[in-house]
C-alpha cells in the first residue's frame, strides 16, 4: 500500500529528507530510520546495563563502605532527582542545542562516568566514599538525561504516526539491559571483584558512540516554539498521566535498594543468584511492551484501559510482593518471583501509552506539531520519570529500614492504586461530558430540522 502522499506526486528522496521518509510506507523503513532505530537501541541496551548492574551487589558493597540503606537509597535517588532538573532544562533547550550533539555527547559522558563508578572501591570509607557516589551518578544522570531527552524527541520526529510501537520495540532493548545487567554484574562481581562490571559496561557504551555520530540523522529545526512546560503539564489529561508515570517509576525504583536485601535476608541466595530473581520483572516488561506499543498505536481506544488496569493490577502485586502481613500468606521465592513476572507486564501496559497519549492532547491544545513540542513531552515524560525514581529508592530505603519490605512495597502499591483510580475517575467525567454535549447537538439539531424554511404565507 503506498503512502499517502505518493499520489500527488514523486517525493524527494528518502536520504535527503529524514522528516519526509518518516511518512512514508510504515511496513518499511528507510534508511534514516533504521539508523534512528540502531541508535536508539544501542543507547537503551548500554545506559540500561549500567544502571540496573548496581542491584545485585552495590548495596552490600556500600554497606561495607559504612553506608546506611538510607543513604544507600539516596545514592540511588539523587540519579532521578537531577535527571529530573537536566530534563526540564534539556527538553526547554533541545532545538537550540540540537538534537543529535546532546544525543551523542549524553553517551559519551555517560559511557565515562560507569568507568569511574567502578574504581570507587578504592576511595576510603566513609563520608569521602559516599560524597564520591553521589558526585559520579549526578553526573551519569546528567548525561543521560540529555541522551534520553535527545531519543525521544528524535525517535517521535522520524515515526509520527507508530510512536507508541516503537517505543514500545525498543524497551525490548532496554529490558535486554535490565535482564542482562544484574545477572552479568553478579557474575563479574563474584568472578573478578567490584572494578570489572562497570569497567567493561563503560567501554561497550564508549565504544558505541563513534558508530552513532557515523549513523544518527540530524533532526534539527529554527523554530524554538513559544510554549513551555507549565502550559503542558497544566493540561487535567497531562498531569494525571504524569502522576501515572510518576509511581510506575517509583514502583520500579522502589526495588534497586530494597528487593536485593530482602532477598538475601529472607531466601539466604547469593549475590550471583540475588540477579536472577530481578530477572522476572525485566524479562517480563521486555517481552509485554512491544505488544502494549502496537495495540496502542492500532487500537488507541484501548490506551485508556491499559493505564488504568495496568496501575491497579501492579498495586495488587505490590501488596501480595512481600506480602503485606494482613493478608497472613507466607513469604515465598516463587511467589515473589511470580508477582515480578506481573509486575513487568502490568508496568508495560501503563508505561508504553503515557508518551503518545501526551503527545495527542498537547496538539488537541493548540502546542504546534515539531521537533519544539516533541522535546517539551520528551523533557516532561524524562521528568517525571525522574521524580518516581528519585522517590521510590529514597523512601523506599527509609520505609524498609521503619516498617521492612512487606509493609514497604504496601506503601508502594498504593500510589500506584490511586495514579490508577484517579487517571479511571478521569476518564468517567470525560466520557460523560462528550456523551452531555453529544445529546445537545442532537436536540439542536431536531430542533433545527423540524424549524420551517419558509415562513407562512397565512403570518402577515
Amino acid at each position: 500500500m503506498d503512502a499517502p502522499g505518493d499520489a500527488e506526486g514523486p517525493s524527494p528522496p528518502e536520504d535527503d529528507d529524514p522528516a519526509a521518509s518518516a511518512r512514508g510506507t510504515p511496513s518499511r523503513l528507510s534508511r534514516e530510520q533504521l539508523f534512528v532505530l540502531i541508535s536508539a537501541a544501542s543507547l537503551n541496551l548500554g545506559c540500561m546495563m549500567s544502571y540496573s548492574i548496581l542491584g545485585p551487589f552495590f548495596p552490600k558493597e556500600a554497606e561495607k563502605k559504612g553506608a546506611s540503606n538510607t543513604v544507600i537509597g539516596m545514592i540511588f535517588g539523587c540519579y532521578a532527582l537531577f535527571e529530573l532538573l537536566a530534563s526540564l532544562f534539556f527538553g526547554k533547550y533541545l532545538v537550540q542545542i540540537g538534537a543529535k550533539f546532546m544525543f551523542v555527547s549524553g553517551m559519551f559522558v555517560s559511557g565515562g562516568v560507569t568507568i569511574i563508578f567502578g574504581l570507587l572501591d578504592q576511595v576510603p570509607d566513609g563520608p569521602i566514599f559516599i560524597t564520591m557516589c553521589f558526585l559520579v551518578r549526578i553526573t551519569d544522570a546528567i548525561s543521560f538525561s540529555a541522551a534520553i531527552t535527545a531519543s525521544f524527541s528524535i525517535l517521535a520526529k522520524a515515526f509520527p504516526n507508530h510512536v507508541a510501537t516503537v517505543l514500545g520495540s525498543l524497551e525490548i532493548f532496554s529490558g535486554l539491559g535490565l535482564v542482562l545487567g544484574p545477572p552479568l554484574g553478579g557474575f563479574l562481581y563474584q568472578s573478578f571483584g567490584y572494578e570489572v562490571p562497570f569497567i567493561l559496561l563503560g567501554c561497550i557504551i564508549l565504544l558505541m558512540v563513534p558508530l552513532t555520530m557515523y549513523i544518527l540523522p540530524s533532526y534539527e529545526e529554527s523554530n524554538p516554539g513559544h510554549h513551555s512546560f507549565w502550559k503542558l503539564i497544566s493540561l487535567p489529561k497531562v498531569a494525571l498521566i504524569t502522576l501515572i508515570i510518576t509511581s510506575l517509576s517509583a514502583c520500579f525504583g522502589f526495588l534497586d535498594p530494597t528487593l536485593s536485601l530482602f532477598v538475601l535476608k529472607k531466601f539466604n541466595l547469593p549475590a550471583g543468584h540475588v540477579g536472577l530473581v530481578f530477572l522476572g520483572l525485566a524479562l517480563s516488561y521486555t517481552i509485554s511492551s512491544p505488544f502494549c506499543g502496537l495495540l496502542s498505536d492500532k487500537m488507541p481506544h484501548l490506551r485508556k484501559w491499559f493505564l488504568v488496569f495496568g496501575n491497579i493490577i501492579t498495586a495488587g502485586c505490590y501488596m501480595l510482593l512481600g506480602p503485606v502481613p494482613f493478608l497472613h500468606i507466607q513469604s515465598q521465592l516463587w511467589l515473589l518471583v511470580l508477582m515480578l513476572v506481573i509486575i513487568g507486564i502490568s508496568s508495560g501496559m501503563s508505561t508504553i501509552p503515557t508518551f503518545p497519549e501526551i503527545i495527542s492532547c498537547a496538539h488537541e491544545n493548540g502546542f504546534e506539531e515539531g521537533l519544539s513540542t516533541l522535546a517539551l513531552v520528551s523533557g516532561l515524560f524524562s521528568a517525571v520519570w525522574s521524580v518516581g525514581a528519585f522517590m521510590g529508592p529514597t523512601l523506599g530505603g527509609f520505609l524498609y529500614e521503619k516498617i521492612g519490605f512487606e509493609w514497604a512495597a504496601a506503601v508502594q502499591g498504593l500510589w500506584a492504586l490511586t495514579s490508577g483510580l484517579l487517571m479511571g475517575l478521569f476518564y468517567l467525567l470525560e466520557y460523560s461530558r462528550r456523551r452531555t454535549r453529544s445529546n445537545l447537538e442532537n436536540i439542536v439539531g431536531t430542533e433545527e430540522e423540524q424549524r420551517p424554511l419558509l415562513p407562512d404565507e397565512n403570518q402577515p
